[in-house]
């Protein structure tokens, strides 16, 4: 059985988010293409409900985040995906929005098509195997260090006691060898 991480239909989600300003978040042209919708359309949409997007649902990109976004986007993406940046890129008038999870979850109520709902299921579900993916790998974590710590005062207990067995060796080389001792015959 697939766990949710792994299914096909939120993997391609997970390539369209970002960790900006300590968030994890969905760029409005990629929201557009899940939604099926142009970038536009979706931000007139935004635009005539502003009020449901307050500044933690959503915010736009300044400068130095779309550059890094660009350059990123450059790197991973198909050479359609490219080329479409390359003309959003340098002469856009505007940089992209930034939607966090409860921005995306807001979209669904302001774009109403069954697409929208169904890709709104999919991205929620994205966002929440995120969340499981971060608290199972911080419980491991801190597994992993409560290992380390117990192996590393084991570790030292045996080294203690390999110290101590090659000290008393060393006290004990000059000695005559106790037993039976065969001496050759020649």
């Amino acid at each position: 059985m697939e766990t949710i991480l792994q299914t096909q239909t939120v993997q391609p989600i997970f390539q369209k988010i970002y960790k900006i300003r300590e968030q994890k978040v969905m760029l409005d042209f990629d929201l557009a293409e899940l939604y099926g919708v142009e970038t536009k359309v979706l931000n007139q949409a935004v635009k005539r409900n502003l009020r449901r997007f307050p500044e933690d649902f959503m915010f736009q990109l300044n400068e130095k985040e779309n550059a890094i976004v660009s350059r990123s986007q450059f790197v991973t993406l198909n050479i359609v995906q490219t080329e479409r940046l390359e003309r959003r890129g340098s002469n856009t008038k505007y940089f992209p929005r930034a939607f966090t999870e409860q921005g995306v979850a807001m979209l669904s109520s302001v774009l109403r098509s069954e697409r929208a709902i169904d890709v709104n299921i999919i991205i929620m579900r994205a966002f929440v195997a995120i969340r499981q993916y971060a608290l199972n790998y911080a419980d491991l974590s801190s597994r992993l260090d409560e290992f380390m710590t117990s192996t590393d005062t084991k570790l030292d207990e045996v080294f203690d006691v390999l110290t101590e067995l090659t000290a008393q060796k060393k006290l004990y080389e000059n000695r005559r060898p106790i037993g039976f001792v065969v001496r050759d015959e020649n």
